[in-house]
Order: C-alpha cells, then structure tokens, then sequence
C-alpha cells in the first residue's frame, strides 16, 4: 500500500493544462520531493492532493482510502496535514500559545488562550515544540522569532494533527543556509511513521533530504526515481536549463 497514491490526475485552467494526467505513488515513511521548473505545475497539484482545489479527472487516494471527493477537512481528519507557503500565525500569541491552540483544535476541547491551565495540553504543546526545534521558545512572542523558527513553528502546528502525511510547501522559501540546515535535520528527526511529501525550490536541500524524486515538467511527470536517477537525468538538466545551455545543474 502506498501512503499516497495520484492516479490520472488532472486540473485545467482554460486551455491551459496545468497538471495533465499525472500519475504518483508515494512510498511510506518516505522523504519525497516534487521538484521542477516554475511553471511545472507543482502548487496546483499541491492543491489537488490537499484537496483546497478539486481535479477535473483522477483520483487521489490516502493510505488506499480514495480521498478525491472529500474536503481538505476531511482529509486532514484522515491523516493528511501540511504547511503552507505563505503561512499566517498569531503574532499577539507566544510560541506555546499558537502549538497550543492547534492541539485543542484538533482534539476537539475547550478552547482556551490559557493552556497553562491545562497540563495536558500544554505537555502535548511542549512535545510539539521540541520536535520541531523550538525547545527553549514556548514564551518568545511570534514576531520575535526568526524567519526559520517560524517555519519550524509551522511544522510543530501541522504535526498537531497527527498526521500520518505531512506535506510542505517550499518550506525552506527565504531560509538562510543555516536555517537551512536546521529544517533538514528537522524533518529526518521525524519518526518514519510519518510520511513527508515536499515541493522545494532548493536543489542542495532536496538532494540533502529526499529518498524520492519526482519532476513535474509542463504538468506531467517527468521522471520519477530516486536522487541519483533524477541527477544523472539529461531530460531532467534540459528542463531545467534549456538545450541551448551545457552547464551542470547538480553541482553536488
């Protein structure tokens, strides 16, 4: 059984295919990167996966529950949860505050902006933090995190959900190469219970990262195999570069 399985999937916007009859198959407890040059067609079926825009043909199926009609809701009750580019947080709230809002959320309680009052959720909002890289920031106030603390901070609420796949978008969007690195170590530190699913722009980092790669090219696959196939790929170098340019893509 897959963990996430695209059969046929398919999202035009008038004449214009943009994911066109696209096949995936996600292994569990991968690492597995969508990667591909802008245009490829990788945010919409992000979108079509998660179920915030709904396909014109295919299926998408979650650990072999065929998911494509459900809500992005419904999908994320079953297992699904992700990060998104452009994330918004709280910035009146502390770090602890705005994990531990996401926990009640998703556990269904009282909602309160006082979970010191509640050992247990304020022990779950602890245990989401340290996952996430953030011991020692439950009380640092959002705007007075860094640009990467925040994006691990996104990670720490979409692991609230207990997700059994976790999708990020370009998490390491306007990371420094530190932050970089702190996110790589991040998510390899993630028990392989939980599948991740990524669409990242930087080569070095998925290559650091990934098991997996799949390319997206003009909306279809392109290629889909492990690292060093999608390295040693001339399609891959061409779609990137263009054939009128003979320079290496992977430096590593």
């Amino acid at each position: 059984m897959t963990a996430l399985r695209c059969v046929g999937v398919s999202r035009s916007f008038g004449a214009l295919k943009a994911v066109d009859d696209v096949g995936l198959d996600v292994a569990p407890g991968s690492r597995h990167a969508l990667i591909g040059p802008n245009g490829a067609g990788k945010s919409t079926l992000f979108k079509l996966v998660t179920g915030t825009m709904r396909a014109h043909a295919g299926t998408v199926e979650l650990a072999g529950r065929d998911v494509t009609g459900l809500s992005e809701v419904k999908r994320c009750r079953l297992g699904m949860s992700q990060t998104m580019q452009h994330a918004s947080l709280f910035t009146s709230m502390t770090a602890a505050e705005t994990v531990a809002l996401a926990v009640q959320r998703h556990d269904g309680g009282r909602i309160s902006l006082l979970p010191r009052k509640q050992p247990r959720v304020r022990e779950r909002a602890d245990e989401l933090l340290t996952a996430a890289g953030l011991t020692g920031r439950a009380r640092v106030l959002v705007p007075a995190l860094s640009h990467g603390e925040r994006k691990q901070l996104e990670v720490a609420l979409a692991l609230a959900c207990r997700p059994t796949l976790l999708l990020l978008d370009e998490p390491a969007a306007g990371m420094s190469p530190a932050e970089s690195a702190r996110l790589v170590e991040l998510v390899e530190r993630l028990p392989r219970e939980i599948t991740v699913l990524f669409v990242e722009h930087d080569l070095d980092l998925v290559f650091a990262l990934a098991d997996a790669v799949t390319v997206l090219h003009l909306g279809r696959v392109l290629l889909s195999g492990s690292p060093a196939q999608v390295r040693a790929s001339e399609d891959v170098r061409a779609a990137y570069l263009g054939t009128g340019r003979r320079e290496e893509l992977f430096l590593r």
